[in-house]
């Protein structure tokens, strides 16, 4: 009688099973983090609920650290330090943020609010303007950005800003407030107006300046 033949062992086949093992335990690792960061951010507006902020503080800290790229957790952390008036604790959380997640375009309105309260006014009006490239139709941004330039007496820019939002609006009552403001800086501008082209000027300018002299 002839002894039974030994298996010989395959080790693709062995491969192939650890890989599938591994890639397994990942996808449990990955949904654990995940289900704790959620627990973590719930606790922490939880705590903030009740103001315990200093609890609050700690729960996205180690939602953060858990998850380097939760931008719920970013804005959450960075909105309760301005909400304590630590802003340049808010600017860096968000400015960390975006470098962790730049496709948030939200990080940016909140590190362009933090920054006009910094008085950084320069910086916020570039993250605003940044942010409503991404967003075009934003239009509360976009007049929240009009009323820092009017604050701080830039009139062209707000102009501007105003007739992208006369383009962009879709209600009636905005469209005629977008509609009134434009007509109202032209006359303070006038010929500062960079779109407003002389009379004699002719081609697409001449066309521009038509438009704008009709408030759009």
């Amino acid at each position: 009688m002839q002894p039974a033949r030994r298996r010989r062992a395959n080790p693709t086949r062995h491969l192939r099973s650890g890989l599938v093992a591994g890639l397994l335990m990942l996808v449990h690792f990955e949904v654990q983090a995940s289900s704790t960061v959620d627990e973590l951010v719930r606790e922490a507006r939880a705590h903030e609920a009740a103001h315990e902020e200093d609890l609050a503080l700690k729960r996205y800290t180690d939602a953060v650290a858990l998850d380097a790229s939760c931008a719920e957790c970013y804005l959450g952390l960075g909105g309760l330090r301005a909400r304590l008036g630590d802003f340049r604790e808010a600017e860096r959380v968000f400015s960390v943020a975006l470098a962790h997640v730049p496709s948030e375009y939200s990080l940016l309105y909140a590190r362009a609010r933090v920054r006009r309260l910094l008085g950084w006014h320069d910086e916020a009006a570039q993250d605003l303007e940044a942010y409503v490239s991404k967003e075009p139709s934003a239009i509360p941004a976009l007049r929240e950005l009009a009323g820092w330039y009017a604050a701080d007496g830039r009139a062209p820019a707000q102009l501007a800003v105003w007739r992208r939002i006369l383009i962009l609006a879709g209600d009636p009552g905005i469209a005629g407030v977008a509609r009134t403001t434009v007509r109202a800086l032209q006359i303070v501008i006038g010929p500062a107006d960079p779109v407003v082209a002389p009379p004699d000027e002719r081609g697409p300018r001449k066309a521009l300046a038509a438009i704008a002299r009709r408030g759009g």
